[in-house]
């Protein structure tokens, strides 16, 4: 939809799915393709031995909390705002929103680098990095954090594109991004070409350096594309409510990353009671619920767009019949793979490790979690549809609820009941059920009907 035209008809009528699974394609593969870029990153920097691993891995959460919070969050947050305007048929308004976005990430950015040069060294070294891997980590999180402002910009600026309803443009700019990266850190982690062997420090310089490109790229094409809100100067005009119409959104949103993290350190902390088979076990069968993700934010991006222009132009029913096609079919899809994976785990786990006690610890937690990916992939849609309507207040909540019984559930069969692994993965299972569960009767009770706008 790269036109002056505004929003699609189809938008607002007609069958839900064709339409969806058209918006959803490009992002899902995008992010495939930075996923896959990621492991190929992490893969060169294994070369580099033990050290740099570790203090890429150091750094990765911040990283992780960054990214999650610019797209996920506020740059769903942007796409929100962007399609209820639109909805709406507020034109100017959708203009000057992208000059609050610009602002926001500016100075998230800039707060991201002020508190790790503030308390970067003294969080690392409380995490356990020393030495040689604590000099690496602070090298590569001073070049990440500097260029966070990038990040930031690259990250809202395509949520703007996608709440126009135009999802080919960030999609591609993702994908050309990811793959000039993939050469781009193997010249600079490695030294291909002959281009300097910088280590761990060039992988930093590729991440910040495709950031940055993609961000001028998404200026470019928002300020002389042909779009239905584009960035120009005769619209900056700054106003406290387009901000709160954004962070109504956002800063709500943004809880769940950290409920996220928070469940991640949790669970690593009492899985290594087991051994650091268990824990490389389980890596590996939870990685894949990552790379589940990218497929579910194709999904949820479409629904994102789609569901906040109907509740802009006021057809909530619509809106609610866009969520639960959406939600259902991202159960579908990670619901699949989910249960395939439970009753085939050496499938996934067996491309990774050939060792038997590794081996055995991610077919368990397969053969007990995999049927809840469904659960998983339901309430990821329904939360960015959930955005899309403006109301993510239960999203977050059926998020806490997973972390409570997810992690907090296996810290108590743990250290209370001293159960087996198996009930760790089987808190973990249920949690994903709760966040799916939760989400979905919100909705079908009426969560968006209340004070819509």
């Amino acid at each position: 939809m790269n036109t002056q035209q505004g929003p699609h008809p189809a938008i607002f009528e007609g069958p839900v799915l064709g339409l969806m699974l058209t918006m959803a394609t490009p992002n899902a593969l995008a992010f495939l393709v930075q996923a896959s870029v990621n492991m190929t990153e992490v893969w060169y920097v294994g070369q580099l031995g033990t050290a740099s691993l570790a203090a890429m891995g150091f750094v990765f959460p911040g990283l992780m909390l960054m990214q999650m919070l610019s797209g996920g969050a506020m740059g769903g947050a942007m796409a929100s705002s962007i399609a209820r305007c639109l909805g709406r048929g507020e034109s100017e308004t959708a203009h000057q929103l992208l000059w609050h976005g610009i602002v926001i990430a500016i100075v998230a950015g800039l707060m991201f680098l002020t508190i790790f040069y503030l308390f970067g060294r003294q969080l690392l070294q409380t995490l356990g990095a020393q030495g040689t891997v604590l000099a690496e980590a602070m090298a590569y999180g001073q070049v990440i954090f500097t260029a966070g402002t990038a990040i930031w910009l690259a990250s809202i600026l395509s949520g703007a594109l996608r709440g126009m309803g135009e999802m080919r443009l960030p999609a591609a700019i993702m994908a050309g991004g990811g793959l000039i990266q993939v050469v781009l850190s193997g010249c600079l982690v490695l030294g291909w070409f002959g281009a300097p062997k910088l280590g761990v420090f060039g992988a930093a310089i590729s991440v910040t350096t495709i950031a940055t490109l993609s961000a001028v790229v998404a200026i470019t094409i928002l300020s002389k594309g042909r779009l239905p809100v584009r960035l120009q100067l005769k619209h900056f005009k700054l106003q406290a409510h387009l901000f709160k119409d954004i962070f109504s959104v956002g800063a709500l949103a943004s809880v769940s990353p950290f409920f996220t993290i928070a469940s991640i350190m949790v669970i690593n902390g009492l899985i290594s009671g087991y051994g650091d088979a268990m824990v490389a076990g389980y890596g590996i069968g939870a990685r894949l619920e990552f790379l589940l993700v990218p497929m579910i934010f194709g999904f949820g991006a479409a629904m994102n767009t789609m569901v906040g222009m109907n509740v802009g132009a006021g057809n909530v029913e619509r809106a609610e019949h866009i969520a639960f096609v959406g939600g259902a079919s991202a159960a579908s899809i990670t619901g699949f793979v989910g249960v395939f994976l439970a009753l085939f785990p050496e499938v996934w786990i067996g491309l990774f490790t050939d060792d038997p006690a590794t081996l055995a610890a991610g077919v368990r937690y397969l053969q007990i979690s995999g049927w809840a990916f469904a659960f998983q992939g339901m309430g990821l849609a329904l939360y960015f549809a959930s955005q899309g309507a403006g109301r993510v207040l239960w999203p977050v909540l059926s998020n806490v609820a997973r972390f409570v019984v997810g992690a907090g559930g296996a810290v108590l069969v743990v250290n209370v009941f001293e159960a087996s692994i198996d009930w760790v993965f089987v808190c973990l299972a249920l949690g994903m059920a709760c966040y799916g569960l939760i989400t979905a009767v919100s909705i079908w009770l009426g969560a968006w009907r209340k004070n819509i706008s």
